[in-house]
């Protein structure tokens, strides 16, 4: 089983790579599905599809191609499949609240709805091996690092929160009901969270082996372009994903010598030597910038040769670690690959058993083992791309 993400900012050709890696598997005998993550879902435009096909398809996965299918979900479908009852919940909360009954489903309809169904059809995908190879068309950035941060979000809500309000609506409820008119969700809404949960657990492991799961990010040779690539590789690496491989879109063939395009050529090459420089050792990917539109079967599989050339694209570019735990001189240290951060912008909390780290507006939680937790001392060094945490002493129950 191969897992590929394509990443990176809106608009630099992360459906077009992500079509062609899946055109290019597809063509080695693999049977490989190519599934967008992004709510505005370009796939089966790049396929040069009728729109109207995949309307009555509605969410489900559609051959394009001898061994190669592509989905885009249908998020009403996946409303009415996975979240009934707590969408039902939500819908009742919201009216109550003298909103139209209309306008409260469609406002039950929470962010984070449509990326829990992705995750649930990737466990699904993996566990039941429909396919052989997975290839995830990502939103744009924010929304990305959002997707993979659902799984320790969720585990941390079910194991800290979860069982308290559900037990606090079973007691509280009967007598809240009394007092305010607001419905108090019932066993069924706390049924349905937990049976999601149980469908979504092991996605965690396998977005995060790096034996299945490789990120590729997609980049343009421009400043901007460049500054969230790297914010991209920061926070994939904050949540573990091993980042395999760059693809430096669009870049001006060799042949292009009109003056007005002089200055192009001299930015570009000035940012693509950047690029080399701030991820190495990870291996970048030069695409050159096409004549004409991406569209359809055989251009994608024109770019496919662009980018890997005689590669074959389910292989690992480049594996390394996201983090380690080892012990070391009676203390435990944590060595985590954080590249392009300031020591400024990492905020550290220990609080029992979990490691906080906050990095701009993101954060991770990362459990500790038993013998880690206790430890009272946590202390970090940032060198280079790497964040070092040394856990020393014993706990007594404060926050460090």
């Amino acid at each position: 089983m191969r897992i590929i993400f394509f990443a990176g900012k809106g608009g630099v050709g992360k459906t077009s790579a992500a079509a062609a890696t899946g055109v290019r598997a597809a063509e080695t005998g693999k049977r490989t599905i190519i599934m967008s993550l992004d709510v505005a879902h370009s796939l089966s435009d790049i396929f040069d599809l009728d729109k109207g096909l995949m309307d009555l398809n509605r969410g489900k996965p559609l051959q394009v191609g001898e061994k190669l299918w592509i989905q885009e979900l249908d998020i009403l479908e996946e409303v009415s499949k996975n979240w009934k009852d707590i969408h039902s919940y939500l819908s009742l909360l919201l009216n109550t609240t003298g909103l139209d009954e209309i306008l409260a489903e469609e406002l039950a309809i929470l962010p984070g709805m449509e990326e829990v169904s992705l995750l649930l059809y990737i466990n699904r995908y993996v566990k039941g091996k429909d396919y052989d190879v997975i290839i995830l068309d990502c939103a744009p950035t924010g929304e990305s690092i959002r997707f993979i941060s659902i799984p320790t979000a969720l585990e941390w809500y079910i194991k800290k929160i979860f069982k308290m309000e559900r037990t606090l609506a079973k007691y509280v409820g009967p007598i809240a009901k009394k007092i305010y008119d607001v419905p108090i969700p019932g066993e069924e809404y706390f049924d349905a969270i937990e049976h999601l949960f149980e469908r979504l657990r092991g996605v965690d492991r396998i977005l995060t082996d790096p034996e299945t799961t490789s990120v590729r990010l997609v980049a343009n040779p421009e400043k901007i372009v460049l500054k969230e690539t790297q914010r991209a590789f920061m926070y994939f690496c904050l949540y573990r994903m091993n980042i395999d491989a760059i693809i430096m879109n669009r870049l001006l063939p060799s042949d292009v010598t009109d003056d007005y395009f002089q200055s192009w050529r001299e930015n570009q090459k000035r940012y693509f030597r950047k690029a080399e420089e701030y991820f190495h050792p990870v291996p970048l990917f030069p695409v050159n910038l096409f004549k004409v539109e991406v569209l359809g079967y055989d251009s994608i599989k024109h770019l496919a040769n662009d980018i890997y050339g005689e590669r074959n694209p389910l292989d690992r570019f480049f594996t390394d670690k996201p983090y380690e735990l080892f012990k070391r001189d009676g203390a435990y240290e944590l060595r985590m690959s954080l590249p392009f951060v300031s020591r400024e912008s990492v905020e550290l909390n220990k609080v029992s058993d979990e490691l906080i780290i906050r990095v701009g507006g993101f954060k991770r939680q990362i459990l500790l083992p038993r013998q880690v937790a206790s430890s009272a001392s946590v202390k970090a060094k940032l060198e280079g791309r790497h964040l070092s945490i040394f856990f020393r002493g014993e706990n007594h129950g404060q926050k460090t």
